[in-house]
C-alpha cells in the first residue's frame, strides 16, 4: 500500500477518533445537540491546533443522502396541499436575496478588498461546494470562498440553536425519529434505495447537491404515493448530524493566521449583517400572518440546507414549510448567481 494511501487513512482514523472523542465529552456533560456540536467543536479545535486531519470523503456524501430522505419523506400529500398558502412568503426569497448580494459584494469587494468573482460568490447564500465551485471558475479565490462560506454555515448552527432555546424557548430534545427495530424493514429498504439510486442518478445527470436532492425526490416519489410513512431511523439521523459536524471543523484544516484576520474575520462580519436581513424578512412573514415566528425564523436562517433540516427536526418545526423555503433560495442562487454573473460581467480579470 502507498505510503500516501497509509497517511490518509491514519489521518482519517485520527479525525473520527477526535469526533468521537467530542461526541462522548458533550454527551456526557448533557450539552445540547452531542452527535452534531461534539464532533464539530472537536475536529474545529483540532484543526485549529495543526493536526493533520481529513474528511472522510465519499462517506461524508453519503451521509447527506440521509438529510435528503429525510426531507422527501416529510413531502406528504398534506405538505403539497399546503404550497399554495405558502407562495407568499416564499415570493420574497428572490427579494431576500437580491438584498443580501446587494449588500455582501460591496462589503467584500470594497471593505475586505477581494475581486469581483470572489465577492459576488461569497455574499450568494448557497451551498458551499457550489459557490467555490462556481466562483474558481469565475476566477475566484477558492479557499478564500470555502473559509467564508464555511464560517457561515458553521457560525448560523452555532447560534441558531442559542437563539431556538433562550429566544424560544424552545428544547432541542424533540424526537428525531423512530428507532430501526421498530420501522418496518420494507420501508427501511426503499428508503436505502432512494439513498443510493437518488445521489448516484442526480450525480449522473449532473444535478447540484445530487447528495441532497436526488434521494429528496425519490424519497417524495415514495412519501406521495403512500409507499412510505417514516423519516429515516433516529441512529441514521445521529450518524448523519456525527458526518456534518466532523465536516465543518474539518474545512478550517491547514488555515493560517492571515486567514483567520481576513477571510474568517469577513466570514463572522457578513453574518452579522445577514442576521440583520433575516431578521428584518422573519418579522415580515410573521408580522403579515405567512407563517408561525418558529417557522418563519428557520425558513429565512441563511444556514446550509442540511444543517437547517437537522435543526427543523430536532425542534419540532414544520419542516415541510421550512425546507421548501431553503430548498426555492438555494435552487434561485445556484441557478441565477451564475447568470446574473454573466450579466453583471464578473470576469476572472476583474479586480
Amino acid at each position: 500500500m502507498p505510503a500516501r494511501h497509509v497517511n490518509s487513512l491514519k489521518d482519517r482514523g485520527l479525525t473520527l477518533l477526535i469526533s468521537a472523542a467530542g461526541t462522548a465529552f458533550f454527551y456526557a456533560l448533557s450539552l445540547p445537540l452531542p452527535f452534531l456540536f461534539g464532533p464539530l467543536a472537536a475536529c474545529l479545535l483540532a484543526a485549529l491546533a495543526g493536526l493533520p486531519l481529513k474528511g472522510l470523503g465519499s462517506l461524508s456524501v453519503a451521509a447527506r443522502t440521509i438529510i435528503g430522505v429525510a426531507v422527501g419523506a416529510s413531502i406528504t400529500p398534506e405538505v403539497v396541499e399546503r404550497l399554495p398558502d405558502m407562495v407568499a412568503s416564499v415570493s420574497l426569497i428572490p427579494i431576500y436575496i437580491a438584498l443580501i448580494a446587494a449588500v455582501g459584494v460591496p462589503f467584500f469587494h470594497k471593505v475586505y478588498g477581494f475581486n469581483l468573482a470572489t465577492s459576488w460568490y461569497a455574499a450568494m447564500p448557497g451551498g458551499l461546494q457550489d459557490m467555490v465551485i462556481f466562483g474558481q471558475e469565475a476566477g475566484g479565490d477558492p479557499r478564500a470562498l470555502s473559509l467564508i462560506h464555511a464560517t457561515r454555515v458553521l457560525i448560523i448552527i452555532t447560534i441558531v440553536p442559542l437563539i431556538l432555546t433562550k429566544g424560544f424557548d424552545i428544547s432541542l430534545n424533540n424526537p428525531i425519529g423512530d428507532p430501526v427495530v421498530g420501522m418496518p424493514w420494507h420501508e427501511l429498504l426503499l428508503m436505502v434505495a432512494a439513498a443510493l439510486i437518488g445521489w448516484k442518478a442526480g450525480e449522473r445527470i449532473g444535478l447540484f447537491g445530487a447528495s441532497i436532492l436526488g434521494p429528496m425526490i425519490l424519497a417524495a416519489i415514495l412519501s406521495l404515493t403512500d409507499l412510505i410513512h417514516f423519516r429515516p431511523p433516529s441512529e441514521a439521523i445521529l450518524g448523519a448530524q456525527f458526518m456534518i459536524g466532523l465536516a465543518i471543523g474539518v474545512g478550517y484544516v491547514g488555515v493560517t493566521l492571515a486567514e483567520i484576520k481576513r477571510d474568517v474575520a469577513a466570514g463572522v462580519l457578513f453574518v452579522a449583517l445577514l442576521a440583520i436581513l433575516a431578521a428584518i424578512f422573519t418579522e415580515i412573514v410573521v408580522a403579515l400572518g405567512f407563517a408561525k415566528p418558529l417557522e418563519g425564523f428557520l425558513a429565512f436562517a441563511p444556514g446550509g440546507q442540511a444543517e437547517m433540516t437537522i435543526l427543523a427536526i430536532v425542534v419540532g418545526a414544520d419542516l415541510g414549510f421550512v425546507i421548501v423555503h431553503h430548498l426555492v433560495r438555494v435552487i434561485f442562487v445556484i441557478t441565477c448567481a451564475p447568470l446574473a454573473a454573466r450579466f453583471l460581467r464578473i470576469r476572472p480579470d476583474d479586480k
